[in-house]
C-alpha cells in the first residue's frame, strides 16, 4: 500500500473488540490524495453499505485536494495566488472557510501557524540546493511577502490577498479540514464509528468499536520509539515532527518547519502530539507546539476547550499538558508482544 514517509510518528490501531464479541468486522480501504495516503476504516457497517460510503468519502477528500493544492494551476488556491493584489476574488465557500479559520489560528498562534508561509519555505529549498544559507537581504525580502494579516476573507465569501507576491498554501491544515468535513456524511449514512487516518499525521477517532472504551492509537517518537497508547473517541489527533524532513548545509541540519516570525527552520529535533475536538485546530496547535517554548505552546493548548498536549524535546523528554492523561486514557511506554492492549493492526506500513 503506498504511504506517507514520516520519522517521528505512526500511529497504530490496537484491540478494536473484546474476546467472542459478535460483530460486523471492521472494513477499511486506503486512496492516496494531498500527497499521502487517506486510510478510512468503518466499523459496524455492513459491507455493501461501507463501500458506497467509502467511495464518497474518498471523492469529498480529492475535490478538496483539488479546489486546494497548490501544484496545479487550475485550483482555486493556484488562481487566489495568482491574483494577489487585485482585489477580492469569488472563491468557493470550503476555500473561504479554511482561509478564515487559518487566519483566525495564526492570530491564536502568534504568527506561528501561517498559510502564507511559502516564500520562506522556498527561500530555505533553494539555500540546501546551493549548500548556502540565504543572505540576510534574502531572508529580510521573503519575510517582507508572509503574514496572515494579509488575507482578507469578506462576507459575501470572497478572499482577497491584498499585495503582490503574497501566496497561500493549505498544505499544513487541509487534511485536518477534509477528515472534519467527513463528518455530515457519516452522520448521513448513519455511521457512528469510524476512524479516519490521513497520513499517519492527522487522524479523527469516532465513535468506538463494540466493547472498547474508544479507539486505541499506538504513538511512536522519534527513532520510532513507542511513546505510549492513547484511547480517543469523537477525539482529533495530529502529530508534527520539526524533522520529518531536513536539509543540511554547511555540517548542519535543518528542520522542514520554519518558525514565520524568525524566517529561520527549527534546528532541534521536536514532536508535538495534539488531542482536540476538531481534526483542523488539532492541525494548527501542533505546528504551533513545535514551534513556540515549551510553557508557552503547552499553555496555549491548555487554553482551547477541549485540546490536551504531548511535546517531546531533543533528549526525549516529554511535556505534556496536566489534562493529556484524563483525555487520552494515556498508556505510556511501550505495548509488549501479547499484552493485555491485544492484537496490534498497522495502519499502513511502519
Amino acid at each position: 500500500m503506498l504511504r506517507a514517509a514520516t520519522l517521528f510518528a505512526v500511529l497504530i490501531v490496537v484491540a478494536c473488540a473484546g474476546p467472542g464479541a459478535r460483530e460486523l468486522p471492521p472494513i477499511s480501504d486506503g486512496r492516496y490524495v494531498m500527497g499521502t495516503v487517506l486510510e478510512l476504516t468503518l466499523y459496524g457497517v455492513g459491507e455493501r453499505k461501507a463501500r458506497s460510503t467509502l467511495a464518497e468519502l474518498f471523492a469529498g477528500a480529492e475535490r478538496l485536494d483539488a479546489l486546494m493544492t497548490a501544484f496545479d494551476s487550475r485550483s482555486e488556491v493556484s488562481r487566489l495566488n495568482a491574483a494577489a493584489g487585485s482585489g477580492p476574488q469569488a472563491v468557493d465557500p470550503e476555500v473561504a472557510e479554511l482561509l478564515r479559520r487559518s487566519v483566525a489560528y495564526a492570530q491564536l498562534t502568534h504568527g506561528t501557524f501561517d498559510v502564507t508561509v511559502g516564500p520562506l519555505v522556498q527561500l530555505w529549498t533553494n539555500a540546501a540546493v546551493a549548500k548556502k544559507l540565504p543572505t540576510r537581504d534574502a531572508l529580510a525580502r521573503a519575510k517582507a511577502r508572509v503574514g496572515a494579516d494579509a488575507i482578507r476573507v469578506y462576507d459575501d465569501g470572497k478572499v482577497e490577498l491584498r499585495e503582490a507576491g503574497f501566496a497561500v498554501d493549505l498544505a499544513g491544515i487541509a487534511k485536518g479540514f477534509a477528515i472534519d468535513r467527513m463528518r455530515p456524511t457519516l452522520r448521513k449514512h448513519g455511521i457512528e464509528n469510524a476512524l479516519l487516518d490521513f497520513g499517519q499525521s492527522s487522524t479523527l477517532a469516532l465513535g468506538r468499536p463494540t466493547g472498547s472504551a474508544g479507539w486505541r492509537l499506538l504513538v511512536r517518537g522519534p527513532e520510532e520509539a513507542d511513546l505510549g497508547v492513547v484511547t480517543l473517541s469523537d477525539q482529533a489527533l495530529s502529530v508534527s515532527s520539526s524533522f520529518g524532513h531536513w536539509i543540511e548545509i554547511g555540517g548542519h541540519r535543518y528542520g522542514h518547519v520554519i518558525d514565520p516570525r524568525s524566517g529561520r527552520p527549527l534546528t532541534e529535533p521536536r514532536q508535538a502530539v495534539i488531542v482536540a475536538q476538531d481534526a483542523t485546530l488539532a492541525e494548527a496547535l501542533s505546528k504551533a507546539l513545535l514551534i513556540l517554548s515549551p510553557e508557552v505552546g503547552l499553555e496555549l493548548v491548555e487554553s482551547q476547550p477541549g485540546c490536551e498536549g504531548l511535546l517531546v524535546v531533543a533528549g526525549g523528554d516529554q511535556l505534556r499538558t496536566s489534562g493529556w492523561d484524563t483525555a487520552t486514557r494515556w498508556l505510556p511506554g511501550p505495548v509488549a508482544s501479547g499484552s493485555s492492549a491485544g492484537a496490534v493492526a498497522p495502519i499502513g506500513t511502519p
